[in-house]
């Protein structure tokens, strides 16, 4: 354990620095390009750039780079291939409009190198039960798992610093469950993840200077993915990633289709005069986390924000509960 400090703590700080630094210059360069589109929750014409997606992954491959040359680890290379190849698919959806189909079905191939590295462990555990082996059943659920977690930290970045800011909670939330369970390889490869977010959410917070875009969430949300299935937490994951799930949740039941959000017709949510959020009577429109929260009345952007915060942390601690409930078994 005294030997993964120095790594651990060097890569912390590549990963937090990186995404720190290369943020404004990539915004000045976005600017002038003229990637930029409309904050729609601002009474204001407000323009922000998008997407922040490579400074997400220069701070990934960087950090995970630092840890490679210590630890010697295929998962480490497993979760990188797979982290980048999401970042692609999303950077093409961010400059180029795809159906909606396209993500789910390339970040499914995205995760094929997890299982081509051996990167896994067919074991599924659970809490006080133990663990089940399903060793055919598992492929299916690798590549599942990536096109999900993609997908629902995607969906649930449509506020100013809320998939960030999300990622920062849930992501460290899954490195203490890794320790609490012993895993403590996987537990330092894991700890980036909430650096970069962190580091992103410095500009990404309310008022955002720049959106993480497709490449950015999809970049956050696979590595995620691929942390819970090298490191044998699935189930730890998902309860930490709540939130983010019963949102994609609501959302899917409720279209009934997949499908991108630019191609939803019907407003969940709507303005008030003073430009508080409101949830909308359109029976068209999805159903989704934000729209929930804004059934007991109006809310400001920030307030919507931080509730999504609560329920993230309480997931959270729900993670780190299952834990150590997983650790009496192991």
């Amino acid at each position: 354990m005294i030997d993964l400090l120095i790594p651990a703590i060097i890569s912390c700080i590549v990963a937090f620095l990186v995404v720190f630094v290369m943020t404004p210059p990539l915004i000045k360069i976005l600017e002038k390009r003229n990637f930029a589109v409309k904050d729609m929750n601002k009474k204001e014409d407000v323009m922000v750039v998008r997407p922040g997606g490579p400074a997400i992954i220069t701070g990934i491959i960087a950090s995970e780079i630092v840890l490679y040359a210590f630890l010697q680890m295929n998962e480490i290379l497993a979760i990188v291939i797979t982290t980048t190849a999401a970042f692609l698919i999303g950077y093409v959806d961010d400059r180029k409009v795809m159906g909606g189909w396209f993500k789910p079905v390339a970040l499914a191939i995205a995760a094929i190198p997890i299982i081509a590295l051996g990167a896994y462990d067919s074991d599924l555990a659970f809490p006080l039960f133990g663990t089940v082996q399903i060793p055919a059943l598992y492929f299916a659920l690798i590549i599942f798992m990536i096109p999900i977690t993609g997908n629902t930290i995607n969906s649930i970045d449509v506020l100013n610093g809320v998939a960030s800011g999300f990622m920062v909670i849930a992501s460290f939330s899954l490195s203490i469950c890794l320790f609490i369970v012993q895993n403590y390889e996987i537990a330092i490869v894991s700890l980036p993840l909430g650096f970069v977010s962190l580091a992103f959410y410095k500009y990404h917070k309310i008022p955002s200077k720049i959106f993480p875009g497709d490449s950015g969430a999809l970049t956050l949300g696979a590595m995620y993915g691929s942390i819970a299935i090298v490191g044998g937490v699935e189930i730890i994951a998902a309860v930490a990633l709540l939130p983010a799930v019963i949102n994609s949740f609501l959302f899917l039941s409720s279209v009934k289709r997949i499908v991108e959000h630019r191609e939803i017709k019907g407003k969940p949510v709507d303005h008030t005069e003073d430009f508080r959020l409101k949830a909308t009577n359109d029976r068209k429109a999805p159903v989704t986390l934000v729209r929930l929260i804004l059934a007991g009345g109006p809310m400001t952007e920030k307030q919507v924000g931080f509730a999504i915060f609560k329920l993230a942390i309480f997931s959270g601690v729900l993670a780190i509960i299952t834990a150590f409930m997983m650790g009496v078994t192991l």
